[in-house]
């Protein structure tokens, strides 16, 4: 569904150019679930933003087959706190124009499956932070993707919060058979979530390593020994990255 073919990106910062993706390739297939990991500031979020399309490559190609929807959940959340919780939801059907009653329909059913009832008329700062990335998840959910694309969307919660919602993430993927491209910082997180885990060098970022996982997506593989011995193997692909950085 989705390859990315020598790609590089820069961004200019006061008169100097400086590189932050180096000649980067890869794919991704239909309902596929990809985990992007690698050193902080190597580049995750602006690969990502170049798959959703918020960026643009200097050079290389990104290409999506076919006109796929697609769903984007922010770092911070990216509500908006002057809207409640249902007109979050609701926001991407409603620029697309559709039928109010549709838009009244969707956003009730995404509160109820995201634990949300009760808070549809609450505004996002009168929410917990879990509470707030369910309504992220929900809102990315309305325009029914068939791509989600998620920057460490779990970043800023508690462990239990966050083990919850990740759980809650794998419950969707399986059921929408929706692909997704996860960037974390998180190499537990990336084990369960990716059955394809890329990880990146130090900026400029190369892919140091493009890593198969086939027992992600799955409720019981974080008990097993199979997760345990992935997570170890990930921890010693970075280490040299993580340790090769400026303090």
């Amino acid at each position: 569904m989705i390859k990315v073919s020598s790609a590089s990106l820069s961004f200019e910062h006061d008169g100097q150019f400086q590189n932050v993706l180096d000649d980067i390739s890869f794919e991704i297939e239909v309902q596929d679930s990809c985990a992007i990991i690698g050193p902080s500031g190597c580049g995750k979020t602006s690969l990502l933003f170049l798959l959703a399309g918020i960026l643009q490559p200097d050079s290389g190609t990104l290409a999506i087959a076919g006109n796929r929807r697609c769903g984007t959940i922010l770092q911070n959340f990216g509500l908006f706190p002057w809207k409640t919780v249902a007109e979050n939801i609701g926001l991407g059907l409603t620029l697309k124009n559709i039928d109010k009653d549709r838009i009244r329909r969707v956003v009730d059913q995404l509160i109820e499956e995201m634990e949300l009832v009760g808070f549809g008329n609450h505004f996002p700062g009168q929410l917990s932070g879990g509470m707030q990335q369910r309504v992220a998840l929900a809102r990315a959910l309305a325009v029914e993707p068939e791509i989600l694309f998620m920057d460490e969307p779990l970043s800023s919660l508690d462990a239990l919060t966050r083990e919850r919602l990740q759980n809650l993430i794998l419950d969707i993927i399986q059921k929408r058979k929706i692909t997704t491209v996860l960037v974390t910082h998180s190499i537990e997180e990336a084990a369960f979530l990716g059955r394809k885990i890329i990880i990146l060098s130090r900026r400029p970022a190369q892919i140091l390593k493009v890593v198969d996982n086939p027992g992600a997506v799955s409720s019981e593989y974080r008990l097993s020994e199979q997760f345990f011995q992935q997570c170890i193997r990930l921890r010693e692909l970075l280490k040299g990255e993580v340790n090769g950085q400026e303090a």
